[in-house]
């Protein structure tokens, strides 16, 4: 199971992540959030570094020459879309870096419905809970998993929505074809921005 760590600050637990063989890594570029890195790494940090894991920029409605910056100025493999981006900004998107679309989920969607626009622009999908607009990710809830076992999706998802340590054994459990990796942010924080790294750790070899 591909793991990605959302919600990094710090260039020390990047390269943490890094060591610990996490696969994707999340630097949040929505200004509203308690965990924005556009004013705290370094582009030319991150840019020089040598990574195996994926630096995935997370945006909520962004302007595209916005993304298109990012890209450039901290070497992004890959775009999270959080917000009500349309297919065509995906597509686009989709010449420059992988893309994972991301939904949120409040329990009554027809998945197959709400993912169909997307399914030939973007890399993944991402599903974490829904609720109020002005809560975009990092609820800190769950949504019913079960919701995604009924649905066909047809391209590789990360579940995402206040998953904690504790979930590693019903993790295990989901079963989904397409599921290919688990999102985690502040479940795993000493403080927004800051992981635990031993709880990390722990979470991960806990998967196995």
């Amino acid at each position: 199971m591909n793991i990605k760590v959302c919600g990094i600050t710090e260039l020390k637990q990047l390269q943490q992540l890094d060591g610990l063989d996490v696969d994707f890594a999340g630097l949040i570029f929505y200004k509203d959030s308690p965990r924005y890195a556009g004013d705290k790494l370094s582009g030319k940090d991150l840019k020089n570094a040598d990574f195996d894991l994926k630096k995935v920029g997370v945006f909520v409605n962004p302007e595209m020459i916005d993304v298109l910056d990012a890209i450039d100025e901290y070497g992004l493999e890959v775009v999270q879309l959080h917000g009500d981006e349309s297919p065509e900004m995906c597509e686009d998107l989709s010449t420059e870096v992988e893309v994972i679309k991301a939904f949120r989920i409040s329990g009554d969607e027809d998945i197959d419905e709400l993912v169909a626009p997307y399914d030939a622009v973007c890399d993944y999908y991402l599903f974490d809970t829904g609720g109020l607009q002005e809560s975009i990710g990092g609820t800190g809830k769950q949504f019913d998993w079960s919701i995604l076992s009924k649905a066909k999706i047809e391209k590789p998802f990360f579940l995402s929505g206040g998953i904690g340590p504790e979930d590693a054994d019903k993790l295990k459990k989901f079963r989904h074809p397409d599921f290919y990796a688990v999102d985690i942010n502040s479940k795993f924080e000493k403080e927004p921005g800051v992981k635990d790294m031993a709880k990390l750790l722990q979470f991960k070899q806990s998967l196995k």
